[in-house]
């Protein structure tokens, strides 16, 4: 299939609905409507439709998706068959915190490699990784062929770190730390900023705590 740009709100989405058809499937279910996916993922019906509408006719009227084959596709969509290595750099509590949480077991992602400066962690293993120095980052990432990384270092490193991953040729990075990254446009950045999703949270707590369900999945 040619490869196509679909919307970043719909992409977002399509490892929600992976996760649960695997669910579904667990359960011995083999058909499911948009009705059903909608209720389970918190995403209208009508948005379920029009996100699968991007990739054809997956399912058919009056019968709804075939579980296993909707499995299928989208595990071809989102490279779920390979296995996907990753990198860490900063190895602090948040660091620790995702070295520790199995990626693997919900997606084909693994981290497998980690970078620090701690000299008390550097050329050990911690939780099944090895932690390499910063000042092997560049050719550790080349020979593992690892092209996306995690970042979690303090907010005044984090550009020179990211400078250090481009020239590694990182193409993907998952970014923690507070400061908006400068990169090239062949770069892609995903920013995860944990007090700004708080703050948000709790504005809409504030002003709309009468409203059920203010947000919906993946749609934010």
């Amino acid at each position: 299939m040619a490869e196509q740009r679909i919307p970043r709100a719909t992409a977002k989405r399509l490892p929600i609905y992976y996760r649960y058809l695997n669910i579904l499937l667990d359960a011995d279910k083999t058909r499911v409507s948009s009705t059903e996916l909608s209720e389970a993922v918190k995403v209208d019906s009508a948005t379920i439709r029009r996100d699968f509408s991007y990739f054809g006719a997956l399912g058919k009227r009056g019968y709804g998706y075939d579980v296993p084959k909707l499995i299928e596709f989208f595990k071809k969509i989102l490279n779920q068959d390979q296995l996907t290595n990753v990198a860490l750099v900063g190895v602090g509590n948040l660091g620790h915190a995702l070295l520790n949480f199995n990626f693997h077991q919900n997606s084909n992602v693994r981290i497998s490699a980690a970078f620090d400066v701690n000299d008390n962690i550097i050329n050990t293993v911690q939780s099944g990784v090895p932690i390499y120095p910063l000042t092997e980052m560049e050719q550790q990432l080349q020979e593992q062929q690892i092209a996306i990384a995690i970042v979690t270092v303090p907010e005044d490193t984090a550009q020179e770190v990211t400078d250090q991953l481009v020239k590694a040729g990182v193409r993907g990075i998952l970014n923690f730390t507070p400061r908006r990254l400068s990169v090239p446009e062949n770069v892609r950045v995903q920013n995860v900023d944990l007090t700004n999703e708080l703050q948000t949270l709790i504005y809409f707590i504030d002003h709309y705590g009468d409203l059920v369900n203010t947000t919906r999945a993946g749609q934010n």
